[in-house]
């Protein structure tokens, strides 16, 4: 009663190997439905680091472009000024020193002083005396003023006429001009007055007659 046949049991094996085969048929399918899968990710990868790597090309290509741009514009732009500016002042200086006197034309003006005392007898006369000690020490004074106006005047004049050899169209700065006009003032100003002191015509020598 509880034994069963032998074609139970072979019905019952062979129930088992179809479900076995079913699984392993199932298994196959999910394997191959899986490996597309992974095959497209792979492809998607692939192509997210192509795009990746042209991102990287535009953006150091657009670095250079923008490095290129800037030095194009420096080089249009030209020099920026500060050697005209400081030429500008410099001429002012210059003819300030022309104006209000040096140390080195004080030295010198003493030295004259000196070698007149020296080389002038006591028994000259008044007017050789005044002359030789006064006079020359005067004119060297008045000399160096003059090479002192003449230099401010000359560099005035450079740092003007700078903008017609630099860059074409590029203006030069307002204050850089007003300076230098003051500089080329105080030149002429002060060469004038070195002339005219240089030839006795301002505040000559006194008679001594």
């Amino acid at each position: 009663m509880g034994t069963k046949t032998a074609d139970e049991t072979g019905a019952a094996t062979g129930a088992e190997a179809t479900t076995d085969e079913e699984k392993v048929s199932v298994t196959k399918n999910a394997d191959d439905a899986s490996e597309p899968g992974t095959e497209a990710a792979d492809g998607t990868d692939a192509d997210l680091a192509a795009e990746n790597a042209d991102d990287d090309e535009d953006a150091e290509d657009l670095a250079d472009d923008d490095a290129d741009l800037a030095a194009d514009l420096a080089e249009a732009e030209g020099p920026s000024g500060v050697g005209q500016g400081a030429g500008a002042v410099v001429s002012v200086a210059l003819g300030l020193v022309s104006l209000t006197g040096g140390w080195i034309g004080t030295v010198a003006a003493a030295r004259e002083t000196l070698v007149g005392q020296l080389q002038t007898s006591s028994t000259a006369s008044v007017a050789t005396q005044v002359k030789e000690v006064y006079g020359d020490a005067w004119a060297t004074t008045a000399l160096w003023a003059g090479f002192f106006a003449l230099a401010a005047l000359l560099t005035a004049v450079v740092v003007l006429a700078r903008p017609a050899f630099g860059t074409p169209g590029k203006s030069q700065a307002p204050w850089i001009k007003s300076v230098a006009w003051a500089g080329v003032a105080l030149g002429v100003i002060g060469l004038l007055l070195a002339v005219l002191k240089y030839s006795d015509a301002l505040l000559g020598l006194p008679s001594t007659s």
